[in-house]
């Protein structure tokens, strides 16, 4: 056997036991920093199928899957509240994994078509997800009192306009 034919043998055996570019170099799990302003903020993680994969109070750290199943990303909905601030819902998507592509150099076809969809690999999650609660419920409202005439005093019923 020749040094190039040998060679060339090599290369395919290597390339056979590489298992998948993306679930060697990446990772199936990512940690995903959640914050809020303000901080404290109380948040509930769901997936796709509206579980409630997590819960906890912000600044936070999580750990989640990048793949739901067989060529798909996860995407998780974070719901955050607190007391005297609006409601609000932000959206967390999967992406690519740039190190998917490795497979093409030494993954091969079984890394881009088996192991990194099954594993989840092939998908990425943002670092961080922050939500801005805003201004407090009440901060800048007018207030409205009711009263009753009967309340009043002599001076201020004086004042008193009718309107119909």
């Amino acid at each position: 056997m020749t040094f190039r034919k040998m060679m060339g043998l090599t290369a395919i055996v290597a390339m056979l036991n590489v298992q998948g570019c993306a679930s060697i170099v990446g990772d199936s799990r990512y940690p995903v920093a959640v914050s809020s302003a303000p901080p404290g903020a109380s948040f509930e993680v769901t997936d796709k199928n509206g579980t409630v994969v997590h819960s906890g109070n912000t600044p936070s750290t999580v750990t989640l899957k990048s793949g739901k199943g067989y060529f798909t990303g996860q995407t998780y909905t974070l719901h955050f509240k607190k007391e005297g601030y609006p409601d609000k819902t932000v959206e967390l998507d999967s992406s690519l994994s740039g190190w998917y592509w490795g497979n093409i150099l030494i993954g091969g076809l079984i890394g881009m078509l088996i192991v990194d969809p099954l594993t989840g690999a092939m998908y990425k999650l943002p670092e961080v997800a922050s939500a801005d609660l805003g201004k407090p419920l009440d901060a800048g409202q007018p207030s409205v009192k009711v009263g009753v005439i009967d309340d009043l005093t002599s001076a201020q019923r004086e004042q008193l306009v009718p309107i119909n």
